[in-house]
């Protein structure tokens, strides 16, 4: 059996996983401290897939185990205090062409969506062009580019070369997160900012749209 909640998603535990969180809600653990031993666990996850331990099975069963445990933290997060009602702003959201995954972009859209956002999933492997269109129709103050693989990150550059190809760019704030990420790659790609947690995003989000 595992430790923690993080080892157990890491191993791909899903009964034992989803037991750890339900006695965790039970014993009043702090809905969000929760969550990001799943992100931590998810991490890992990817982690391993870098280093070719895990391949795309482990990714989607981790996705779909991922998904489980949301569905028992969201009426808790729900409930929590912090959860604002009004609307901030609204963001587009999405996984960069030539990247699949889902794993972490949940997390960021329900949280983003409880702390007051309205949010815009356009779903995974999206094309640059799909990103434009709705950026068009919604006209969002921020857009967040999901990025899990290594090999995505050109697409990322790409996605930002074209917001600012279609004079949208001066429009809009973009966010980058995911496994890869961090300062180096966010100037490479020209995006605004990188979050490296979904509370790291709502955080730099809010600031953005100018709330305290």
């Amino acid at each position: 059996m595992s430790d923690t909640l993080v080892e157990a998603i890491a191993d791909l535990k899903e009964e034992e996983a989803l037991n750890l969180v339900n006695s965790k809600v039970e014993e009043g653990a702090d809905p969000k401290g929760i969550l990001d031993e799943a992100r931590k666990g998810i991490e890992e996850v990817g982690n391993r897939y870098d280093e070719e331990e895990y391949f795309l099975p482990e990714l989607m069963l981790a996705g779909e185990l991922l998904d489980d445990i949301m569905k028992i933290l969201e009426p808790e997060l729900e409930k929590s205090e912090e959860a604002e009602k009004e609307t901030h702003g609204e963001i587009v959201l999405g996984t960069v062409e030539g990247d699949i995954h889902d794993i972490g972009k949940g997390i960021v859209s329900f949280v983003l969506e409880i702390n007051g956002f309205e949010v815009h999933d356009v779903g995974v492997d999206v094309p640059p062009k799909k990103f434009v269109e709705k950026i068009k129709e919604v006209e969002p103050e921020v857009v967040g580019l999901s990025v899990f693989l290594t090999t995505a990150i050109e697409d990322t550059q790409e996605t930002i070369e074209a917001i600012e190809g279609e004079g949208l760019r001066d429009d809009v704030k973009i966010m980058i997160g995911g496994a890869p990420v961090n300062q180096d790659m966010t100037n490479h790609v020209g995006a605004d900012d990188f979050g490296d947690d979904a509370m790291e995003a709502v955080s730099i989000a809010k600031n953005w749209v100018g709330v305290n």
